[in-house]
C-alpha cells in the first residue's frame, strides 16, 4: 500500500514537469522561455536583481539549472514526507551490515547512516541519469515524458505555459522548503516529524512547544 502511494505521488509530481497558458500554435513550444516570459510571474516578474542574465545563452543555462534544482528539491521534499511518516521498504538496505531500511533515521542524518557502498551506488545512478538517461546537456529539460492528456502539449498547446510556470514555482518553493527543513533539523536536532509532533517550529528552545 505504501509503495502504491509513493508511486501515485511520483506520478502526480511528474505532471508538474509539463508546461501551459493560452493557445498559441504548437510552434510556440520551440520558442525561448525568455521570449515567452515563462517563470516571470507576479509579484516579482522577471527577477534578476544582480544582473546575471546578460544574454539569452546565459538565460537558457541558468533556467536549466533552476529547473533541475527545483525538480530535485521537489523529490527531496516528497522523500521527507514519505520517510517522516515511517513509510519504508521492507527488508535490508545492507544485509552484510545487518542494516534494514527501517533502521535509517529520518532527516538529513539518515544520509550518513548509509554504508559507503550504498552512497557510491546512489552517486553512480545519479551520474547515469545526468549523463545518459536525462542528459544535463539537454537544456530545455523536456525529455519527452508524456502522461496522456495530462501534458499533451503538442495536441493542446494551451497547457504549456500554465504547467511550465507551475513547475518552476513549485520547484522554487521546494528549494526553499528543503533548505529550511535541513536547517531546522541541524539546529534543533529534531526531524521534520518530531518538530511537527511537538509543535516546535522555532529553531530555538527546548524542543517542546513553538518556542
Amino acid at each position: 500500500m505504501m509503495k502504491l502511494a509513493v508511486l501515485a505521488a511520483l506520478a502526480g509530481s511528474a505532471a508538474a514537469f509539463a508546461p501551459a497558458e493560452v493557445g498559441k500554435a504548437s510552434t510556440a513550444l520551440r520558442v525561448s522561455e525568455l521570449d515567452q516570459e515563462i517563470g516571470a510571474v507576479a509579484p516579482l516578474g522577471f527577477f534578476d536583481p544582480l544582473g546575471y542574465i546578460t544574454d539569452e545563452e546565459k538565460f537558457v543555462r541558468y533556467r536549466a539549472v533552476e529547473r533541475k534544482h527545483g525538480r530535485i528539491a521537489m523529490m527531496a521534499m516528497l522523500g521527507t514526507f514519505v520517510h517522516n511518516n515511517k513509510w519504508t521498504f521492507d527488508g535490508y538496505l545492507s544485509p552484510s551490515n545487518n542494516l534494514k531500511f527501517s533502521d535509517i533515521p529520518e532527516g538529513i542524518g539518515g544520509l550518513f547512516q548509509i554504508p559507503t557502498e550504498g552512497l557510491v551506488q546512489i552517486l553512480a545512478f545519479c551520474a547515469f541519469v545526468e549523463l545518459a538517461w536525462w542528459p544535463a546537456s539537454q537544456l530545455d529539460g523536456d525529455y519527452g515524458v508524456r502522461l496522456g492528456p495530462v501534458n499533451n502539449w503538442e495536441e493542446e498547446p494551451s497547457k504549456y505555459f500554465r504547467q511550465k510556470n507551475a513547475e518552476l514555482n513549485n520547484g522554487r518553493a521546494a528549494m526553499m522548503a528543503i533548505a529550511g527543513t535541513f536547517t531546522h533539523e541541524v539546529v534543533t536536532g529534531q526531524s521534520f516529524a518530531e518538530q511537527a509532533a511537538s509543535g516546535h517550529f522555532s529553531p530555538f528552545g527546548d524542543g517542546q512547544g513553538f518556542f
